[in-house]
């Protein structure tokens, strides 16, 4: 018997269809993967500014007396750190060494914060689910409330260097001097109490809004108002998952797993010995011993695309690692990808040879980011 999978909308869906844009089941939602096509859309957040409907990501919020104290003991990074108006990036270590999944947490005041995770992993499976119990089942003990404002909350991604000058008009926040990893909260398009964020995954800077889903097509609306004079378009999820590979940026389920851990992922910035949180003596263990593999970005010498899952193999033929992430780079003109391989393979300047239908193509570790600006 054929089954269908019950997809949910965002409060945007029918304004994405109406654009003629490609839907595509993601996370259990209608999600936009492209419009106008990857590359155009690349282009148009590089140089310009782009709209990114992002609403299937999740938001929790967590706040009670001891809401500083439960997020110190299950997130990687310290908490204690941030202030009102600051944002932590950071990841929810599981007890095999793997990640339950990267996040952002934001501090909206003593002991209140929100929490923003991923919708879905390869599988499409519900990983906004999964940390949902996680966080339930280890709030245990904990003076602390959880509350699940994902079904109510719509969250646009405005991407690009002339971001600013299109959403400025529309807000009292002033967005010129808002830095990296900070927010303020204020009117915007006319609606009261609309989180903005500077956290972006694009490389391009630009902002993020949280606001209620009423609220949504009028903002949406608004924007390309406004930003009309800028050629503001929007983007699909294609040029987002471009985009961020361009930066290095992992991706849960690509580059993270339960099963890798944040320290061979180059996440031990984020995953600090300072304090006692899930996992930490064996991975405080790993970091001592070292790792023996690390994730490391790559660019193809020969002519071919990296893709996820893809073998890397030595000068031999011999298997010794696998691509978590790759594609053309519109940015760069090259094919990039994402891997983890031996220690002793992860030097840049490094060869590696990447297994596409039967043939091996030449490699080199770089540095990351892939793309460096005007400097790229």
């Amino acid at each position: 018997m054929e089954t269908h999978e019950l997809l949910l909308p965002t409060a945007l869906t029918a304004v994405h269809k109406e654009l003629g844009a490609k839907i595509v089941p993601f996370a259990g939602y209608e999600m936009p993967v492209q419009y106008a096509g990857v590359t155009v859309e690349h282009l148009a957040v590089r140089n310009g500014v782009g709209v990114f409907d992002v609403s299937h990501m999740g938001e929790f919020y967590v706040e009670g007396p001891e809401a500083l104290a439960f997020l110190q003991s299950v997130t990687s990074n310290d908490v204690a750190k941030l202030v009102r108006g600051k944002i932590q990036y950071s990841c929810l270590p599981n007890t095999q060494g793997g990640i339950v999944d990267d996040l952002l947490v934001y501090c909206l005041g003593d002991n209140r914060y929100m929490l923003v995770v991923n919708a879905s992993n390869m599988a499409n499976a519900s990983n906004m689910a999964k940390d949902w119990q996680w966080l339930m089942d280890h709030s245990s003990g904990f003076d602390v409330s959880l509350r699940d404002a994902s079904a109510e909350t719509s969250l646009l991604a405005v991407q690009g260097p002339l971001a600013v000058k299109a959403l400025q008009p529309l807000t009292d926040v002033d967005l010129d001097t808002m830095t990296y990893y900070t927010f303020g909260i204020g009117t915007f398009a006319g609606f009261d109490d609309v989180l903005i964020s500077a956290t972006g995954y694009t490389g391009a800077g630009g902002f993020e809004l949280y606001f209620p889903n009423h609220a949504a097509a009028a903002i949406w609306k608004a924007i390309f108002q406004h930003g009309a004079s800028y050629s503001i378009a929007p983007i699909g999820l294609g040029a987002r998952d471009t985009l961020r590979l361009e930066m290095g940026f992992c991706l849960y389920g690509n580059d993270i797993d339960d099963h890798t851990s944040p320290l061979e992922a180059g996440l031990g910035w984020i995953t600090k010995f300072t304090k006692a949180f899930t996992n930490h003596e064996a991975l405080k263990a790993q970091k001592e011993a070292g790792v023996t593999q690390k994730l490391v970005g790559f660019i193809l010498i020969d002519r071919g695309v990296p893709r996820h899952d893809y073998p890397i193999t030595d000068e031999a033929g011999v298997h010794i690692g696998r691509v978590t992430s790759g594609t053309m780079a519109p940015s760069l003109g090259k094919a990039i990808g994402l891997g983890y391989v031996p220690v002793d393979r992860s030097t840049p300047g490094s060869i590696l040879y990447i297994e596409v239908r039967g043939k091996l193509l030449q490699a080199e570790v770089v540095s990351l980011p892939f793309w460096k600006g005007n400097k790229a």
